[in-house]
């Protein structure tokens, strides 16, 4: 057996043992392990909103049973007392002693201090604890200064330090500029005996980032409070005081995001060769110099990719592509394949201040890159995180992370506002009576086609046949053949009389023709399109765009109309399908059971009536409508019931807990 093992699980670690089971599969004499100290997964760049009282601390966690459910990837909760290179063995504080025949050591990092005297007394955030220690503080100064009369405590109480502005300083003092208008809100405290501070020894923010950019930072910055003190070292940290400079500020809350370096396990490690702050060394294959069975990964990487002058950043970007490298090697190694070369391309990098503001700096050239702000770089890093996430734990963790950021968001605090969220938690019970009135229409215009179907069920009455459909658009099916040729016969008995020979076409096209194409001015016509929109007639459908139209008449000749007026099977059974669907959705909608996929079907189905072009104004009243109630199953529905049956269920059977499939709530 070849034993593998995956030092830590964070991005880095995960992500490799997912790579290395993915290659590995099918090969049964290979065992994966991962070790970590914690059961879960934490996402790094996500703990300032923890912080800053925007998502709950739970939306930051995975479980590693969840990640790894179906997967040959075994984890072991522990922590590394030392290990021998040359005999391949782990010592752990279990005193389990692991052996390996490859190791990937992917441990992160931790903050730096820089020798700075009072290092205990800051806050870091770090780690889900840290998030949560930052959050409780933050509180807990809230509360106190609402309880306070004395000023020089209050003053205390109310400020607030972010060492280092970098991304994760930044970051952590736009959460706390928004977060503190909501704090001051809940506690009755002015706005302006708060005061956050921004400090770092550099000459501004966010150094090597485009100027530009960086004046929108400190610009968004100065609109949220937030004082900005550069080109000054923080010289000493005390319980109630930080240091700048030469300048002593009363502060309750330090919080230090300055710096990083090798995690407390690279610290530990001799045997292998080290530069920057506690980074490994390696080769162009990420394999440890002089240990070709020990590879490395994420932050700890320390790789100058060849036409480059730095090493590869620690950044998210880093992690994921590397993990790549890293489980491609091991798996050549033991197959006898070729080895990958670790040339990265990195995509850029956005920082949001606050939930409603961000920017980024994108594209393979650091040097010239596309610079955007706003709505744009917030929707981009939502998306950016929308796929690492699938990539880690599926649709499980997307929605997760769309309800806690988009439909859930507190105090309006999300890149589109407050225009996606239950802002006033507002009760589904009163959608009850639509639900059930929307599904009953559905359920009688499906009932009322049955005993017609059950006579003959190839007898298609739900969509128009050759003559209904050529006499409705007033012309010959030879004009429509080309996309773009418009329709210019406003002749009523020309346009029956070259779709159909039959005098039924005529009616049919006089009662069509006028209503579906109107002639005269734009402003008559635009009348007339409205009197169509709101006239609920047999003789008056929906009209549609002209690409519509010839989509569908292609589809209507090539495969539901067969010879003259008559239908196709394929008609037939699209019929059925719709009719059953139509008798399926309504008895759903108003028994409150599966809900989401009952309104999300009546949506489908107005949308497919609609193209058929057989479709009246009302039928958008019953297809938003049936949306609206998408989650209304979970008020006085079956729902209510059957939606904690049903994660109990999906999350017992191996497939789908291996694809991620089902809504269980965040532990």
């Amino acid at each position: 057996m070849k034993e593998i093992i995956v030092l830590g699980g964070g991005y880095a670690g995960v992500l490799t043992a997912k790579y290395l089971h993915k290659n590995l599969k099918k090969n049964k004499d290979v065992n994966i392990t991962l070790i970590d100290k914690n059961p879960y997964h934490t996402m790094l760049t996500e703990l300032h909103e923890v912080a800053g009282g925007r998502v709950d601390e739970e939306s930051i966690k995975m479980d590693f049973s969840d990640i790894f459910a179906g997967r040959n990837v075994n984890v072991i909760l522990d922590e590394i007392i030392n290990i021998d290179f040359n005999n391949k063995i782990i010592y752990n504080k279990e005193k389990t002693n692991l052996r390996y025949d490859y190791l990937v050591i992917a441990t992160g990092c931790k903050p730096t201090y820089f020798n700075t005297p009072g290092s205990e007394f800051v806050y870091n955030l770090w780690s889900y604890q840290d998030a949560t220690n930052l959050n409780e503080q933050i509180l807990h100064c809230f509360r106190s200064a609402a309880c306070t009369k004395d000023g020089n405590e209050r003053k205390k109480l109310l400020t607030f330090t972010v060492v280092g502005s970098g991304f994760t300083g930044v970051e952590m003092a736009g959460e706390l500029g928004e977060y503190k208008n909501e704090l001051c809100n809940k506690f009755d405290i002015d706005k302006n005996e708060v005061t956050i501070n921004l400090v770092d020894v550099v000459d501004h923010i966010l150094p090597n980032y485009p100027d530009k950019l960086v004046k929108k930072v400190e610009k968004r910055c100065a609109k949220l409070g937030i004082t900005i003190k550069c080109g000054e070292a923080v010289s000493e940290v005390g319980n109630d005081f930080v240091t700048v400079g030469k300048t002593k500020i009363p502060c309750m809350t330090t919080i230090w995001a300055a710096g990083i370096e090798g995690s407390e396990m690279v610290d530990k490690i001799e045997d292998l060769k080290k530069e920057g702050r506690g980074r490994l060394a390696t080769n162009k294959y990420l394999q440890a110099i002089d240990h070709k069975d020990v590879f490395v990964a994420g932050d700890n990487i320390y790789y100058i990719p060849e036409g480059e002058e730095k090493p590869v950043p620690q950044m998210v970007e880093n992690a994921e592509k590397s993990a790549e490298t890293v489980a491609h090697n091991i798996w050549a190694s033991i197959i006898d394949g070729d080895f990958e070369e670790y040339n990265p391309k990195f995509n850029g990098s956005m920082v949001c201040v606050g939930s409603r503001y961000g920017v980024a700096a994108l594209g393979s050239n650091p040097d010239k890159p596309i610079k955007l702000s706003g709505f744009l770089a917030m929707f981009i890093k939502h998306f950016v995180n929308l796929i690492y996430f699938f990539k880690v734990l599926g649709f499980n963790k997307c929605w997760s992370y769309l309800k806690h950021e988009i439909f859930m968001a507190k105090n309006r605090r999300s890149f589109v506002g407050g225009h996606f969220s239950n802002q006033d938690n507002a009760p589904t019970f009163f959608l009850v009576p639509l639900r059930i009135w929307v599904g009953f229409m559905w359920l009688a215009s499906g009932v009322s086609k049955l005993p017609a179907w059950i006579k003959d069920w190839t007898n298609v009455t739900s969509m128009p046949n050759r003559t209904q459909y050529w006499a409705l658009v007033g012309e010959t099916p030879e004009a429509a053949s080309s996309a773009s040729q418009a329709v210019t016969s406003t002749d009523v008995t020309s346009a029956a009389s070259t779709a159909t020979t039959t005098t039924d076409a005529v009616t049919a096209a006089t009662t069509a023709t006028t209503s579906t194409t109107p002639s005269g001015s734009l402003f008559d016509q635009f009348g007339t399109w409205l009197k169509n929109m709101f006239e609920i007639k047999a003789t008056n459908p929906m009209p549609r765009p002209r690409f519509i139209h010839d989509f569908m008449a292609w589809i209507f000749e090539h495969g539901v109309w067969g010879k003259g007026d008559t239908f196709t099977i394929f008609a037939a059974l699209l019929n059925s399908g719709m009719m059953f669907a139509e008798i399926g959705v309504g008895l759903l909608l108003i028994v409150g059971l599966l809900t989401p996929l009952a309104a999300i079907g009546g949506f489908v189905m107005m949308i497919i009536i609609y193209f058929s072009g057989w479709a009246y104004s009302s039928i958008f009243f019953y297809g938003f409508a049936s949306l609206a109630c998408i989650f209304a199953g979970n008020a006085f529905g079956l729902d209510y019931y059957f939606k904690p049956i049903l994660d109990k269920v999906l999350t017992k059977f191996s497939l789908t807990r291996k694809l991620y499939l089902y809504f269980r709530k965040e532990k």
